[in-house]
């Protein structure tokens, strides 16, 4: 275990807030959670001065710090809400602790596929059992068995009826087919991470089932473009009641995706 110091970081809202699929707590282990992203697995814990992450130093500094967005000052971006704009002030203060995860491009195109007219909780099972099922068989660290998130060529190779196992429903047709397209080279999915927003936005829009809210979250929570806004049912609710005239982009210009999820977080869970 290595012990780092991370202002601004929640674990539980990080994990509740819909933007990854694998990190949860661990049985038995308050305060525990486990991740598996990248093909590898993490726990991490607060402790009374720091986090602590069971890596070495130099995978953390290879993979996790970025994965955490360890490089951005979170801080800053809470201040800089205009502090007229009352829904936003209350949605940060709420959602304080929430980062932006910078995950796997394939791993997070197929989960918001497979997001779509879906609940948190039920994406959840749908992606474990994916991975349970087709995703290859590591162990940890404790020497327990994790299994991968699925590979493209993988994936490619399987039947509709093989996905609808993991009960994808109709999502497994448009899973198959992006899969194919992606190991096939039929869009420049490698070259997605070199794109501009708008470009990579475009570009992943060719995939059978990605509209553009899914894009826009492929954007966001993958290839870390923080002006990628999705809108789906939360945020357009909260757009027509507090954003009538528009949200205004141009004054969150850098930062509005990250607000986005901010603003999505208190619309689920503020009312529970």
């Amino acid at each position: 275990m290595i012990k780092i110091q991370m202002k601004e970081f929640d674990l539980e809202k990080t994990s509740r807030s819909g933007q990854c699929f694998r990190m949860n707590p661990v049985p038995g282990q308050e305060g525990r959670y486990a991740l598996i992203a990248y093909g590898k697995y993490l726990e991490i814990e607060k402790g009374e001065d720091g986090f602590l992450f069971s890596c070495t130093q130099e995978e953390w500094e290879a993979l996790w710090a970025d994965y955490f967005d360890c490089g951005r000052d979170y801080r800053k971006i809470y201040k800089a809400v205009d502090k007229k704009d009352k829904y936003m002030q209350k949605a940060v203060t709420y959602g304080n602790g929430i980062r932006i995860l910078k995950q796997e491009v394939f791993e997070t195109t197929i989960s918001f596929i497979i997001s779509q007219q879906n609940n948190i909780s039920r994406i959840k099972k749908c992606v474990e059992s994916l991975c349970e099922s087709f995703g290859e068989e590591r162990y940890n660290y404790k020497g327990e068995k994790y299994y991968k998130f699925p590979t493209a060529e993988r994936l490619a190779r399987l039947s509709e009826q093989d996905l609808r196992g993991c009960n994808l429903g109709y999502r497994s047709r448009y899973i198959l087919k992006s899969a194919r397209m992606i190991a096939e080279g039929e869009i420049n999915f490698a070259g997605l991470t070199g794109m501009t927003y708008e470009e990579a936005r475009a570009e992943l829009m060719k995939l059978c089932g990605v509209g553009i809210k899914v894009a826009e979250c492929i954007c966001l929570f993958a290839l870390h473009h923080v002006d990628a806004f999705p809108v789906d049912t939360h945020i357009q609710t909260v757009l027509l009641k507090y954003y009538p005239e528009g949200f205004p982009f141009e004054r969150y210009k850098g930062y509005a995706g990250i607000l986005q999820q901010y603003a999505f977080y208190y619309d689920i869970y503020a009312k529970v």
